[in-house]
């Protein structure tokens, strides 16, 4: 019972105390006088009356009221239901004016009213919430008052203040004041549910379902709001409808529905709140809330908008379940929503009224918390019963088993106030129950049923509702209220009707009050039973699965793997074990089978010990690691939980008598700092203590489980047969009834069992807490041992957190090393622990005292345990570390770094991971090892099941192009390692983490020794130099030495030029060595050479033997000898002979104005040049190129006698100076004109050294280029012409445009043409490819279009070059403008491939596949570029026009386009001795710079790698895969190349030009006397002497046709993937190195033979190819390559000299050549086919099997196009021998073919004939030769009858034996036919039989 009203006040305005515009009230009465004991009378009810200020109003304004909630110091409410009237007065104001005439307050023409009118408040103060009933009763006590009737107010306030009623119950009370009144008030049936009236329904109208929603979230994680409104009603209404949904949770922060304007400071409030504030305080709160944090959510209840500051994130409910909850809210609020689209809608579809409305809102709320919270008495710990219960909720088990441990929602919410007083009002197992109780334990069934049906939704919902309703209502039918109101009231401003409230007489109330008083105490007491019950726990939660059901992910058959696993082990059968572990690690990523391991090694533990070997160890506490790697350091699935006992349950026994445990090998997880988890054990394990306490004192009836199952883990406590809460409910029911004894034995017996466990848990705690080696601080890197949030976590009162506080700042964990060891920082966690637990679970002070002695004796004393094990432990030899294989190095290569231990770790190359098949080969276990040469990793792969193979990665180091710093986690072990990916263009990536035996300084270390080889001080740093010297000189390389060493060089070299030049002549600079970065610049002021030749000697004069005195003739000599002299006289472009007996007709010569590199520094010593040009001119024109270089002849073609020049960009300046138009005024000749005059003389005598020139009627007319008119009789010409043109549009990009406009590629143009004309013109365009060009609108060229004719000389120029200028109107030469690929785009796009070819990481991204990257890298687009121009400069130059390629410095592209000419053009660049030529030649002489673009020293490093030279080996290997017969190198050769002219194993490809090279003295060692034989410093004697030991450089389809031109496709379609960038074999390494290749394989061997003695078990022949492992070509040769193997190892068993390859080669070609002497044309068959679909489209192939001595010319026919003869088919794309791309049906369609003798008709003579059989035609057909496309007679298959044996006739083919005759006889006549030898015939025969069987 308690009383309706406690204290009555009556509030009025302050007259005396107002002051400027704010007045103030006052407490006029209050009844009673006294304050209640229970219940003090609250301050400064007077602000809460009027909150928006007292103030005077000029009107009379109607009575209000509303109901303003205060909290008291006790967490008590106070209701003060506020009624306020307004009185007259007289105005105050006025007499104050009179008195002092001049107030500055007042305002000149306000006129003050005469009476003004106060606020005065008549306030009930009561801790019960009937805002209807207060009224009633205020509204009553004004109207006694205003109606002035006959009832004394005295009596009503008097029965007021009396008036007791029951506070809950359900039951009815009548009240009355005596003023004839009657009211019924109503009691909730259960006064812990809220009574909310209609408030819920109108918040949601105000707001809508997803603003409450926000509020409803933001107030749960304990956010600040804020409601504004203008009515003060509302305001408490909205937030007493906000606590009413928040239930079963209680808001435990401020609440203040209704803030006085006095008191707004208190919105800056940091913690949180829910306040109401009315509008009229708009802008004030803003501006408080904005200036003293964003943080407050702002509900405008009368504009219905919630706003939430950006910083605030509130945590919304959990998916589904918002979802759920929303759907559900809009079918109460808005059920026609459903309906609205059905086409016939029920009648009326009305939502319920507002007060049942309200409950089913609620009732949605009451049954989202059913979901949240079910099952939650399962995470109970009960750690006390006696005296009073004390329970803890295991956070982390309950957010475990609801697979919510990721939720932001429920984490905050269970970590919150409002949680934590839900636990302490509602754990306790005997209490009084309510609906959600019974929610929770007897409806969650349903709800997980329902869930997916709205409709059964709805319906469970309304029945709670019901439920809601009839708590606040029990009594439907309530009798009438009847209540005076006060009669209308009269006219407001009447003052005459309305006196003063009166004072009341206070003795009259008091005397009431103590009448009733008195009356109360003699009366009986009103005892009303408490229903305490059990509450009832609910279905279990089980795994009651997060939706997407993730714990049934873990299949059967994986546990199995994990018991057998375990089984295996503690069978002892480790091979079986190991070969299950990576199976189970991956297992053990799942829950279940965390748990099934926990309780698969439970089973093996007895008497809490576990003995094992070392291996067994080894293996479970891998396992234990691996299970708790992937637990969280809140461990919500409870397995470090069920670990922990088992930890100290496994040993394994290391000396005498000293035993290492597994928790010493399992510490390094987080899970051991984090003080709630400990906490949660501890009461897990108090309460099942405690639970056995209790089942013994029954008597025992219960058998106590075993203890492995009372610890396994917390949600483990309930599910026995008598759960802890149950039993502890049952003990609280008989509490009352124990004699005092009994109890305090009881207090005692629970306490001390909570001390024992104190003292347990202190033990585990240091054992998990002390590393092995205390020395070392394992644990301080750790965020600091258990962080003291998870104070926050347990509900202690605050003086606790504040002793725990101010140790926080010194102990935050192990931070400081220096000032305390690990010993008190293990002690300092532990006694924080201790305290928290002791103090939560009642633990007496001296128990206290007693534990924080004994702790630090606890781990000193396990300390010194621990010292023994770890002395004993270090002395184990380590298990399972593989031993580090050695790798074989090269003669003089010698190890940096010796071997660390490194993994070596998967990369996003798929084939080694195993993912497509095959074995996992990666990740790998190994070491690797830095050399002078290269980088190797070498090892052993991770998977038990590779074990024994070895894995090997290598690359030179100085192919190094980036390095990166990763971290990476390695899946066997726990801890995150150091890494380093280094990515080499050998396209290779070693991605390996340091093993942590491996000291992290070791891997600096490492770094730098890495940086250093890879980028030497100097090119002398580099392999090439250094072999063979000591490995130390290289790593302490001195600067000083290296400079003198190029001093001493240069000088010699001066030395020399003086000598060479006479003294009177040089000039002598101060010489310094030449600097990288001034070499890389392109301003030729720069390159300005050191050795300034005077111009006054004309070098022209002087002939070469006078200049060249005899001391320097050795090195002339020798300049002779180089590639391109050799060249220069192959293709007859001159000699170097004397000038006497030099013929004056040869029209070019070889001159020697750079022998000393004055000229050109890039260039060569001697140069070809035309022989009309004197040397000086050479001088003055080199001027206009760049770098100084000038054109100059590199090939001829031999048939045209057209010349391929060579020479780099002009100069900007060059240009217009070059093609300077006639009519420029200019004064006098200046210096530019006699430059480009000289220039164009150079042009011209090489256009006059062409004999096209010379004749007179020359091929070059438009006449030639016609078919029709043809002056010459080259057929092959006849049809090829006209697609010049078409091809020079595809280079130059233009389309076949109207004059004047431009296509986007930019067009063909010419720099020729008159002013009027553009200066591109699409005319070159058009009258190359011969098409009728249009007239530009009837410009003056007339004359040029008539005599349309072809230019001798074609420039290849670069676009941006050449703007403006204008060109001879002779036509003599033509500039053909294209886009060259810069060299940025170069190093661009070869980043982008290697990416796409090694990518660093697996990806599944359909943006990141191969392809796409390979296409986004554009190198087959930059591939296409080059192939096309160099076709273009092919088929120009075999029309008879030189081309003069002059793009960019002349090194990068230029160099590419004209090796590739050559390479096409001319079947000599095709050999071995030709290719080597041409690269000697073009790339090395002519000066590409090698060094600078592969990045090989420090100077280059900024400028990055740029493969020029590999884009060159792409595109010949593109051409090799189009044409593979013209080739006498493989693609192995290429691949070898590209290998190592980044390796600088050879001196070949450094340094930039011959002049660096002369200058460091190795141009010419090579012919010196080799000190080290073993040492190659050439890559070419390299791979001659490899190529003398085994074919592999050699191309076994090599069957070249004379003066053949190839023209390759190049489409990118037609272009392919080099290999060389996709494959690798880990079995070996690269290849390229081929003695390590050699060597490695012979250990090999050496290692397989001795392990085969049993020759009994049948050796199986199979052999298992691993794609990415196996080098294919070794372990899988080709045939030829078989057979030669074969015929050495016969030779060597029959101890015969061995015969080298090539001489066998050649005896069985040259046998071939015998037997094929029976064809007409021997050149067909010297090539023996390996594949069976590679053919020329010009001839068919055989393949000839010599048998028993007999030579067979079976012919396998794998032709692919009916066309043989060389002259194209007038349909085909641009050339006339492509190789054909796509295969025809046609060699399905012979199906024989050979040489067949026929005897012809009458008198006619036997012919050999090309005889074809053809099963789909039926037909024989027979040719003149193999390659003639004519047939010449068909021989019909349906007319033959019979095939017979024949005899040779007269004239028939002698030396034939007579077998070989057969006849084929039709119907019209018999053939006679004979055959090379019997055998033919009878297949002949016997083929055309089967045809007619067939038939």
């Amino acid at each position: 019972m308690a009383r309706l009203a406690d204290y009555f006040v009556v509030v009025g305005y302050d007259l005396d105390k107002r002051g400027g515009s704010e007045g103030q009230g006052h407490i006029l009465q209050r009844f009673p006088e006294k304050d209640w004991e229970d219940n003090p009378f609250p301050q400064g009810i007077e602000l809460f009356c009027q909150p928006n200020g007292w103030q005077l109003v000029p009107e009379r304004e109607r009575p209000s009221f509303f109901v303003s909630v205060l909290t008291d110091i006790n967490s008590e409410r106070h209701y003060c239901a506020c009624f306020t009237f307004w009185e007259g007065l007289d105005n105050p104001q006025l007499p104050k004016a009179e008195a002092s005439e001049v107030d500055e307050d007042e305002v000149p023409g306000l006129v003050q009213p005469a009476q003004v009118f106060a606020p005065k408040s008549l306030v009930l103060v009561s801790r019960l919430d009937h805002t209807e009933v207060f009224r009633n009763c205020l509204g009553l006590i004004y109207a006694v008052h205003v109606d002035s009737l006959s009832v004394p107010l005295e009596t009503v306030i008097g029965n007021l203040l009396t008036c007791i009623i029951p506070v809950a119950g359900g039951s009815q009370r009548t009240i009355t004041l005596g003023a004839g009144d009657r009211q019924v008030i109503q009691t909730p049936i259960n006064d812990s549910l809220p009574v909310s009236g209609s408030s819920v329904a109108h918040l949601f109208r105000q707001l809508g379902i997803v603003n409450v929603l926000y509020l409803f979230c933001a107030a749960l994680t304990e956010h600040k709001i804020l409601f504004l409104s203008s009515s003060y009603q509302r305001l408490t209404d909205a937030c007493r409808a906000l606590l009413a949904i928040m239930f079963p949770l209680k808001y435990s922060f401020t609440y203040v529905p209704i803030l006085p304007g006095k008191l707004l400071e208190v919105l800056s409030t940091p913690t949180p709140f829910i306040i109401g504030v009315n509008s009229f305080f708009r802008s004030e709160t803003q501006e408080l809330v904005g200036s003293m944090t964003l943080d407050v959510i702002i509900a405008d209840l009368d504009g219905g908008t919630v706003t939430i500051p950006e910083c605030v994130h509130i945590s919304l409910l959990p998916d589904p379940l918002l979802q759920q909850t929303q759907t559900a809210l809009s079918m109460v609020l808005d059920p026609e929503l459903e309906m609205a689209d059905h086409a016939f809608p029920p009648s009326s579809t009305q939502p319920s009224t507002l007060k049942i409305q309200d409950k089913e809102i609620r009732a949605v709320f009451l049954w989202l918390f059913g979901q949240l919270f079910h099952g939650y008495r399962w995470c109970l710990h009960i750690i006390r019963i006696h005296p009073e219960p004390v329970i803890r909720f295991h956070k982390a088990a309950f957010l475990g088993q609801r697979a919510l441990t990721e939720d932001d929602f429920l984490m905050k919410v269970l970590d919150g106030m409002a949680f934590a007083g839900f636990i302490s009002e509602r754990g306790p197992p005997y209490r009084p129950t309510d609906l959600f109780d019974d929610l929770i334990a007897n409806q969650v069934e349903r709800i997980r049923q329902e869930e997916c049906s709205p409709h059964k939704v709805m319906n469970h919902i309304k029945e709670l509702a019901e439920q809601l309703f009839k708590n606040e209502n029990p009594y439907p039918a309530v009798a009438m209220h009847k209540v005076q109101r006060p009669a209308e009231s009269p006219g407001h401003n009447d003052p005459k009707n309305l006196a003063m409230f009166p004072l009341l007489d206070d003795v009259t109330v008091q005397l009431f009050i103590d009448h009733a008083a008195a009356k109360l105490q003699t009366a009986p007491p009103v005892v009303k039973a408490e229903l305490k019950g059990m509450v009832p726990s609910g279905p279990p939660l089980g795994d009651i699965v997060d939706r997407h059901g993730h714990v049934l992910a873990n299949s059967a058959r994986r546990l199995e793997v994990v018991r057998n696993c375990i089984t295996y082990i503690f069978d002892n059968k480790m091979l079986e074990a190991k070969k299950l572990m990576p199976a189970v690690l991956r297992a053990l990523k799942g829950r279940a089978a965390r748990v099934c391991l926990t309780q698969e090694l439970n089973q093996h533990v007895l008497q809490n010990r576990a003995v094992l070997d070392d291996q067994q160890f080894d293996y479970i506490v891998r396992m234990m690691n691996c299970t708790l790697q992937d637990c969280s350091h809140m461990d919500e699935h409870g397995i470090a939980a069920i670990l922990l006992p088992l930890v100290t349950a496994f040993c394994r026994k290391l000396g005498a008598g000293i035993t290492q445990f597994a928790y010493s090998c399992v510490q390094e997880h987080m899970v051991w700092t984090n003080m709630q988890f400990w906490e949660a054990m501890f009461y897990s394990d108090v309460q099942n203590h405690i639970r056995a306490l209790y089942l013994e004192a029954d008597g025992g009836e219960q058998s106590i489980a075993s203890r492995g199952q009372q610890e396994s883990g917390p949600a483990a406590g309930g599910q026995e047969l008598l759960g802890a809460l149950e039993l502890a409910s049952e003990q609280s029911r008989l509490w009352p009834t124990l004699s005092k004894e009994q109890q305090s034995e009881r207090v005692q017996k629970e306490e001390s069992t909570v001390f024992s466990q104190a003292i347990h848990y202190a033990n585990r705690m240091s054992y998990l807490l002390l590393p092995l080696d205390t020395s070392k601080n394992r644990l301080l890197n750790r965020s600091g041992i258990g962080d003291v949030e998870s104070v926050s976590n347990s509900y202690v009162t605050n003086s606790i957190a504040g002793s725990m506080a101010e140790s926080y700042d010194t102990e935050s964990g192990f931070e400081d090393a220096e000032s305390s060891d690990v010993a008190n920082s293990v002690v300092r966690f532990i006694n924080r622990f201790v305290d928290k637990v002791c103090n939560e679970s009642g633990v007496t002070n001296e128990h206290l005292k007693a534990l924080h002695t004994m702790i630090p004796d606890i781990v000193q004393m396990h300390i010194e345990t621990l010292d023994a094990v770890h002395r004993e432990s270090k002395r184990l030899p380590p298990i399972q570390k593989p031993k580090l294989l050695r790798p074989i190095l090269l003669a003089g290569e010698e190890l940096v770094m010796d071997g660390m231990r490194v993994h070596l770790i998967s990369d996003g190359r798929e084939e080694a991971t195993g993912a497509l098949g095959g074995p996992p080969l990666l990740p790998a276990e190994g070491a690797i090892f830095l050399t002078t040469y290269r980088l190797i990793f070498k090892g052993t792969p991770n998977d038990p099941l590779v074990g024994e193979q070895v894995v090997t990665r290598s690359f030179p180091i100085a192919s190094l192009t980036k390095e990166k710093r990763i971290s990476v986690s390695l899946s066997m072990d726990q801890f995150i390692q150091e890494g380093l990916q280094l990515r080499s263009c050998t396209f290779q990536l070693l991605k390996i983490a340091f093993d942590e035996e491996v000291a992290s300084d070791l891997a600096e270390v490492f770094r730098k020794h890495m940086h250093k080889l890879r980028y030497p001080q100097h090119v002398q740093g580099t392999f090439a130099f250094t072999v063979g010297q000591s490995g130390k000189t290289l790593v302490e390389h001195k600067t000083k030495d290296k400079n003198q060493s190029i001093k001493t060089l240069s000088k010699n070299l001066v030395k020399s030029a003086k000598r060479t030049i006479g003294r009177q002549y040089v000039t002598r600079k101060k010489y310094s060595p030449p600097t990288w970065e001034n070499r890389s610049s392109l301003q030729s002021e720069l390159d300005e050479d050191e050795l300034s030749v005077s111009e006054e000697l004309d070098q022209g004069s002087l002939t070469l033997s006078s200049t060249i005195r005899s001391s320097d003739r050795q090195t002339m000599s020798n300049v002779v000898e180089r590639a391109c002299c050799r060249d220069y006289q192959r293709l007859g472009l001159g000699t170097l002979s004397n000038s006497l007996t030099r013929s004056k007709n040869e029209p070019f010569r070889i001159s020697t104005v750079n022998r000393m590199y004055t000229v050109c520094r890039s260039y060569p010593g001697l140069l070809i040049v035309p022989q009309s040009i004197p040397d000086s001119t050479i001088q003055r024109i080199s001027r206009c190129y760049r770098q100084n270089r000038f054109p100059v002849v590199c090939w001829r073609n031999s048939r045209t006698k057209a010349v391929l020049l060579r020479s780099a960009g002009l100069h900007a300046k060059g240009v217009v100076g070059f093609f300077k138009s006639p009519n420029a005024t200019s004064a006098g000749p200046s210096q530019a004109d006699s430059t480009s005059l000289e220039q164009e003389k150079y042009m011209q005598a090489i256009i006059s050294s062409m004999p096209s020139y010379c004749e007179p009627s020359g091929r070059n007319t438009l006449g030639g280029f016609t078919s029709t008119h043809m002056s010459t009789s080259d057929s092959s010409d006849k049809l090829r012409q006209p697609k010049i043109g078409a091809l020079m549009k595809q280079v130059m990009g233009g389309k076949e445009d109207v004059p004047g406009t431009f296509s986007r590629g930019g067009k063909w143009g010419s720099i020729r043409g008159s002013g009027r004309l553009s200066a591109y013109n699409p005319e070159v365009g058009n009258r190359l490819s011969s098409k009728e060009s249009p007239q530009p609108n009837g410009g003056p060229s007339e004359a040029l279009f008539l005599r349309q004719q072809r230019a001798y000389l074609y420039i290849i120029g670069d676009k941006t070059q050449l703007k403006g200028g204008k060109q001879d109107s002779f036509q003599q030469w033509e500039v053909v403008p294209i886009e060259v690929c810069d060299v940025r785009q170069v190093k661009n796009s070869f980043k982008k491939l290697i990416k796409a070819c090694v990518p660093s990481s697996a990806t599944s991204e359909p943006s990141m596949t191969f392809h796409r990257c390979l296409e986004e890298s554009e190198w087959m687009c930059l591939l296409h570029r080059v192939l096309q121009v160099s076709v273009l400069v092919v088929e120009l130059l075999d029309t008879g026009s030189s081309v003069m390629v002059s793009l960019e410095d002349g090194w990068d592209v230029t160099t590419q386009v004209v090796s590739l000419v050559q390479l096409l053009s001319d079947p000599y660049y095709r050999t071995f001795d030709g290719f080597r030529l041409l690269v000697e030649k073009e790339w090395l002489s002519f000066g590409h710079r090698f060094s600078h673009r592969g990045a090989q020293t420090l100077a280059s490093q900024s400028s990055g790698f740029t493969p020029v030279f590999l884009q060159f080996l792409d595109c010949v290997h593109q051409i090799h895969l189009q044409f593979p017969m013209e080739f006498e190198f493989s693609q192995y050769y290429l691949k070898f190349l590209a290998y190592h002219y980044v390796s600088n194993r050879f001196r070949t490809f450094l340094l930039d030009s011959d002049y660096e090279r002369i200058e460091l003295g190795v141009l010419y060692e090579e012919k010196g006397e080799r000190k080290n034989p073993q040492v190659c410093k050439s890559v070419w004697d390299y791979i001659d002497r490899l190529n003398k030991k085994t074919p592999i450089f050699f191309n076994y389809m090599f069957s070249p046709e004379d003066e053949e031109v190839l023209r390759p496709y190049s489409f990118i379609s037609n272009l392919k993937v080099w290999d060389f960038y996709t494959e690798e074999t880990l079995s070996e390494g690269p290849s390229y190195d081929w003695e390590l290749v050699q060597r490695g394989r012979q250990e090999r061997l050496a290692e397989e033979v001795p392990d085969k003695p049993d020759t009994t078990t049948p050796k199986s022949q199979r052999c298992i190819v691993w794609p990415c492992y196996d080098s294919r070509s070794r372990v899988v040769p080709d045939a030829i390559t078989k057979l030669l193997q074969d015929l050495q190892s016969l030779e060597a068993e029959l101890g015969l000299p061995p015969e080298k390859w090539k001489d066998t080669w050649d005896k069985i070609k040259a046998n071939q050549r015998a037997e094929a002497k029976l064809e007409n044309r021997p050149s067909f068959n010297n090539s023996l086919l390996m594949s069976s679909n590679l053919s020329h489209q010009r001839r068919s192939q055989g393949v000839y099997l010599p048998e028993s001595g007999v030579g067979s010319s079976i012919n396998l026919a794998m032709d692919r196009e009916t066309s043989t003869t060389s002259t194209p088919v007038a349909g085909r794309p641009s050339t006339s021998t492509l190789y054909s791309q796509f295969q025809s049906t046609e060699s399905e369609n012979r199906s024989f073919e050979g040489i067949l003798f026929k005897k012809g008709a009458l008198l006619k003579p036997w012919k050999p004939r090309w005889f074809v059989l053809d099963k789909t035609k039926h037909q024989l057909r027979y040719y003149e030769t193999r390659q003639d496309k004519e047939c010449k007679g068909v021989i019909e298959l349906a007319e033959v009858e019979s095939v017979i044996p024949g005899t040779p006739t007269m004239g028939a083919p002698k030396n034939i034996e007579e077998k070989a005759f057969f006849d084929l006889k039709t119907t019209k006549r018999v053939y006679n036919f004979c055959a090379q030898d019997s055998p033919n015939a009878q297949l002949w025969m016997d083929s055309i039989q089967s045809c007619l069987s067939d038939a």
